[in-house]
């Protein structure tokens, strides 16, 4: 089992980083680069938070080992042990052989910096350039950028200058490597604890809610009132772009240089303006260069930006609108399964997407009524009151981790606990579930935030190139500051616990930071402590509040405001479900018609048409017949003609049908024009 448990990791967490990709991107339209550097860094955040129990385990028995092995003069030197010399060690079935950890951090965590610092925010000017060619689009991202890389080399560059000239620094490429990981570390930080402060409330408060029907379906209104209000702008948004995108490619025309860049934007909207733009395009006419109207090309890749961003909005607000139409559609139908004396859920509308046949078989209507009903509100409130617990435990760790005499981080009594029995099992158990808490918390408030139309991940394939790149440059740079966190609330890091014990091999490949005492000793250490403000804050909803004062309305029970747009999503709910089921009513009459009546159309339908051939053939018999001698040949035979041009071809009535009548010149009296123009033996039964 040597480094098995690393290789089934590793290939775990790379499908589990493809799923949440794949629900979140789209892999059809999006761009490869993008697809490619999004997962790898999803990738390897979750893998550093995967992996760093193995790699707890794996310092635990390395401890042991060196206190059997070690003497009691040599337990004075570098490290201590705080194992029992004669107690047996045992291998951890997880146990990863040594030199591969140490190798192994190091690529992952120098690949994620280089990714979050360099790479990623290049990607994202990249990505929302509107340039036509990838030399354009990589000038615009480096002049974006300049002052982002700038700001870096200038601070790089002050403090070289600055260890240079003052004689008492003597650092060595080692420390500078760990003052630029402890710099952004101390980044990370910072924002972690203000995303941790919110999670550790909302998680367990959502959950708390989850249980009231009442509650849900209230907010789902509210929703949907603000999703309505922010889709009519997205299509009023679109319409005046694609009234742009209309006059420049009504301007230029297809000899002139830029209409390749035109063409280049009109495959970026959707298809029915494309099909309007070009009825209404006539490119036989040539551009005249002395006109001074025609667009700049900077002004066309301006105008192909907006056409990107205008069009992702537009098919976002459209998709999310369809699916908070389902779940108000399903709230209403729990809250009215709730009296059903037959204990069997019925669903108002059937579900548009084929469901699985094994989930059919299983998750019967009985089945459903009861879990929705019954188990499902009692489910979400031990899982909240469960969640709950586990925030309050790490709010006390949080505050108390710096104390390593008498320990008071319930994390570190707990590891410490394990540590001496050598349960395995249960320290990788353990480490796993506090960091996997940890990193819902950080991670659900990364999805769950939206910086105005920026930043939002909008799951069902709905999330731009750019918000995906920038949540791969957020996990690369919370993951590493939280798993520092963690190995400072179970005492696994030797600056907290201030013992000479074997570091685990993430802590030794991030160095010491002693270097830096004011950062070690202090903002390590001290900062943490905001937890408890940003988790009070959160309980009286004080962030909610001065959103609905600057005007962006959220979600309040008592606010007069909330109770309005809840009146006005509901309204709307209501009227998209009688339209739902006006269709669904006529779809349901269309086929019962086609049942009953199918094979009587086919049979009347053939009958006419072996009604027609024989009125053809009636026809084409009389005409063959002599003609008779008070009719003139030439002009009956030409009238013929033109009579079945006419029944061809029905024209409309005007004055110049008058005029051009063809029957005048030949008859020389008037005959009105149009499909009933002739009235003769033999095509009196044509429209029969």
């Amino acid at each position: 089992m040597s480094g098995a448990a690393l290789g089934l990791e590793i290939v775990f967490v790379f499908f589990l980083a493809l799923f949440l990709l794949h629900r979140y991107g789209d892999f059809k339209k999006q761009h490869r680069l993008v697809i490619i550097a999004t997962l790898l860094a999803w990738y390897l955040c979750f893998l550093i938070v995967f992996i760093l129990p193995l790699d707890v385990s794996t310092t635990i028995y390395n401890r042991c080992k060196l206190a059997v092995n070690s003497s009691p003069a040599e337990s004075n030197g570098s490290y201590v042990s705080l194992a029992p010399s004669k107690q047996k060690c045992f291998k951890p079935w997880s146990y990863i052989p040594n030199g591969i950890m140490p190798v192994f951090w190091r690529v992952v965590y120098w690949t994620s910096q280089f990714l979050t610092w360099i790479l990623l925010p290049f990607m994202q000017s990249y990505a929302r350039s509107g340039g036509f060619s990838i030399t354009g689009k990589i000038k615009t991202a480096l002049i974006e950028n300049a002052i982002y890389y700038g700001t870096y080399l200038l601070i790089f560059g002050a403090f070289l200058i600055y260890v240079a000239v003052n004689p008492n620094f003597n650092l060595q490429w080692n420390q500078l490597q760990t003052i630029g990981i402890a710099a952004a570390n101390t980044w990370g930080l910072f924002l972690l604890v203000l995303l941790l402060g919110y999670g550790l409330v909302e998680i367990p408060r959502s959950h708390w809610n989850g249980a009231k029907r009442g509650y849900l379906l209230m907010k789902t209104y509210f929703k949907a009132a603000k999703l309505m209000t922010e889709k009519a702008d997205a299509e009023e948004n679109l319409e005046d772009i694609m009234e742009e995108v209309r006059k420049v490619s009504e301007s230029i025309k297809y000899n002139h240089p830029l209409r390749k860049c035109v063409d280049t934007i009109l495959k970026k909207c959707p298809t029915e303006y494309q099909e309007r733009m070009g009825r209404n395009m006539d490119d036989y006419e040539d551009f005249d260069e002395r006109q001074n109207s025609y667009p700049t090309e900077k002004s066309l890749v301006k105008l192909h930006k907006q056409v990107i961003y205008s069009v992702q909005r537009h098919r976002r607000t459209q998709v999310q609108w369809q699916i908070l139409l389902e779940q108000a559609f399903y709230l209403e139908d729990v809250a009215k399964n709730e009296t059903s004396a037959t204990r069997q859920f019925v669903h108002t509308f059937h579900s548009q997407e084929p469901e699985n046949k094994i989930i059919q078989y299983f998750y019967t209507p009985t089945v459903e009524w009861y879990w929705e009903c019954l188990l499902r509100p009692w489910f979400y409130r031990v899982l909240a009151v469960v969640l709950a617990t586990f925030s309050v435990i790490v709010v006390w760790s949080e505050c108390t981790f710096f104390s390593t005499n008498p320990v008071l981080s319930l994390f570190a009594v707990f590891i410490q606990l394990a540590e001496k029995t050598y349960n395995y099992i249960y320290i990788e158990m353990a480490c796993f579930l506090t960091i996997f808490f940890l990193s819902i918390c950080v991670y659900s408030t990364v999805f769950r935030i939206r910086v105005f139309n920026y930043y939002y991940l909008a799951s069902h394939h709905q999330t731009d190139a750019y918000s995906l790149l920038f949540s791969g440059m957020l996990f690369c740079r919370l993951t590493p500051p939280l798993c520092l966190n963690f190995l400072g609330l179970t005492h696994m890091d030797a600056t907290i616990s201030h013992k000479k014990t074997q570091p685990t091999a993430y802590t030794s490949i991030m160095g010491s930071m002693k270097v830096l005492s004011f950062i070690a000793d202090g903002f390590y250490i001290y900062y943490p402590m905001l937890v408890v403000i940003l988790c009070i804050a959160t309980y009286f909803s004080l962030g909610t509040r001065c959103l609905n004062l600057l005007g962006f309305q959220q979600f309040m029970g008592d606010n007069e405001m909330t109770s309005d747009l809840i009146d006005e999503g509901k309204e709307l709910i209501r009227r998209e479900k009688r339209k739902r089921q006006r269709q669904e009513e006529g779809e349901n009459r269309r086929r019962e018609w086609k049942e009953r009546y199918g094979n009587r159309d086919d049979s009347t339908r053939n009958r006419v048409v072996n009604t027609d051939q024989k009125e053809s053939s009636f026809s084409e018999t009389n005409a063959n017949r002599p003609l008779s001698k008070y009719t003139r040949s030439n002009g009956r035979t030409e009238r013929d003609r033109i009579e079945l041009l006419q029944d061809a071809e029905p024209l409309d009535f005007n004055a110049d049908s008058i005029n051009d009548d063809p029957l005048e010149s030949d008859s020389g009296r008037y005959q009105p024009g149009g499909r009933y123009l002739s009235m003769s033996r033999s095509k009196i039964f044509d429209d029969v």
